[in-house]
């Protein structure tokens, strides 16, 4: 049998490859994590944003769609929900951890 050659992973990201790379994330001083999730957090924040506009466009008449409006308050709604099942996991994490004994 002979072994395999050349085989080589994929490259990690950047704010994976050395502990020193903290910085290195969006380009805020801020990567990995902590980072990834206030960009989310704010992506949420903006979809809501965008959805309330819409929905006062419908509700003033000037000239938003009903649909479109419904559609941007279901995405808003799904993605809210998303981060709230994430802040879940996040905070059943930290328990688990806080109650291991060293």
């Amino acid at each position: 049998m002979n072994p395999i050659a050349n085989v080589t992973p994929p490259p990690l990201p950047a704010d994976l490859r050395s502990p020193g790379s903290a910085n290195a994330g969006n380009g805020k001083g801020e990567g990995g994590f902590l980072g990834n999730l206030k960009d989310a957090i704010q992506q949420v924040q903006q979809m809501q944003t965008s959805a309330h506009s819409q929905v006062e466009g419908v509700l003033n008449g000037s000239g938003g769609d009903l649909n479109t409006a419904m559609i941007a308050v279901e995405k808003a709604d799904l993605a809210f929900q998303f981060m709230m099942q994430v802040r879940n996991k996040i905070v059943q994490a930290y328990q688990d951890v806080s109650q291991m004994s060293f």
